[in-house]
């Protein structure tokens, strides 16, 4: 019997590879005989570069500006002529304190420095990560890294972060680097909120970045006015305009870039189709699972390309939230918790890898009972 194990990380107690590698632990505690085919999971977010990551790709670290312009040492990994970019990594929420997070004055000045050095280090294939940001400057950071320029009504140049959008008059777009037009650039991006609005990044994302009402509506409004003097309303509306504080509206409106679902573009990428095709059994999983994890997430995206091969998927999570019954009419056949007993969170979270290979065991005894009932 082969066994599919494809799993996200659970978030700041195990990588996604650690916790498959405990599912099979806990199998062969019951049926060593049971082949279990192993791949490490992202949803295109955080993590994205150590899931893609195969023996003879190079890691490229390279200083640039971090979200508050600080220097940062950031890295990207480069395969050939393709390159794999998280921009959590140049401007990711966890590097800015969080007294000091305030969308207004953050950047992606070194995601753009990232994509940059990539193109001229010969990549022409280039996948972005755009989760875990800290920012919400419509991508005008990332831009100036490319060549683009930013003037206020007076003509100066404007510092690329999100109030630099307050005080925006016009752009120049002419000496952005013409390795864009070479390049082939694909987005992992797991949201579908345009770029403003009720839906927008200002209000649905700016509170977990520190923004205020006040803010929210400030950033809003100057996203709106970028949007119209590039005469790029209509990009505006696109689902996944507001990625990443505008990042995806940027990608796509000036870069050429394609914006693709992460789950499905990782699980394409790393191969894992070819392991369904002769699968008993997919087991999948993350740190908490609930009813938003429809949206995206690594459990619903293993599931719906499993169900392809009428495939049944079993779900890990160390905790599960509400709203899970939707899961159940999305490919998910049942969902495992691996917490065993009463337990600080601090508690489970230290033992991550204990109880996950402890669940694996209990479930793998429940499947060889049911197959042994008449």
């Amino acid at each position: 019997m082969k066994v599919t194990i494809a799993t996200d990380s659970f978030k700041g107690s195990a990588s996604s590879i650690e916790v498959a590698r405990a599912i099979e632990r806990g199998i062969h505690r019951v049926n060593p005989d049971v082949i279990c085919d192993k791949y490490p999971v992202a949803d295109g977010g955080e993590g994205l570069i150590d899931t893609l990551q195969k023996k003879g790709d190079e890691i490229i670290t390279i200083p640039v500006h971090g979200p508050l312009f600080e220097t940062v040492n950031a890295s990207y990994l480069k395969r050939g002529a393709m390159a794999i970019i998280e921009m959590a990594a140049a401007s990711g929420l966890p590097l800015v304190p969080e007294d000091k997070r305030n969308p207004l004055h953050t950047t992606t000045l070194g995601t753009g420095e990232l994509v940059l050095h990539a193109l001229e280090n010969g990549c022409t294939e280039l996948i972005i990560g755009i989760g875990g940001s800290a920012t919400n400057d419509g991508g005008i950071g990332l831009l100036t890294a490319l060549g683009a320029k930013f003037y206020d009504k007076n003509k100066k140049e404007l510092v690329p972060d999100g109030k630099a959008l307050q005080q925006l008059d016009s752009v120049d777009y002419s000496q952005m680097t013409p390795l864009l037009a070479k390049a082939h650039i694909r987005v992992a991006c797991d949201v579908d909120n345009p770029l403003c609005g009720e839906n927008g990044c200002s209000a649905i994302y700016g509170p977990q970045k520190g923004a205020t009402p006040q803010i929210i509506a400030i950033m809003d409004k100057s996203l709106k006015n970028f949007a119209t003097i590039s005469n790029k309303e209509d990009a505006a509306k696109m689902p996944g305009a507001g990625a990443a504080g505008g990042l995806g509206f940027a990608l796509c409106s000036f870069c050429g870039a394609t914006l693709e679902s992460g789950i499905t573009l990782v699980l394409d990428l790393i191969g894992i189709e070819e392991s369904l095709k002769d699968s008993s059994l997919v087991i999948t999983g993350e740190g908490k699972i609930d009813g938003q994890s429809i949206r995206g997430k690594v459990p619903v995206g293993v599931a719906t390309l499993a169900s392809k091969y009428h495939l049944e998927v079993i779900a890990f999570a160390g905790d599960i939230g509400s709203d899970t019954e939707v899961l159940y009419d999305n490919g998910i056949s049942a969902i495992v918790s691996t917490t065993n007993a009463a337990m600080p969170l601090s508690q489970a979270m230290g033992k991550s890898l204990e109880l996950t290979e402890d669940a694996a065991f209990r479930t793998w005894h429940l499947i060889e009972m049911a197959k042994r009932i008449k």
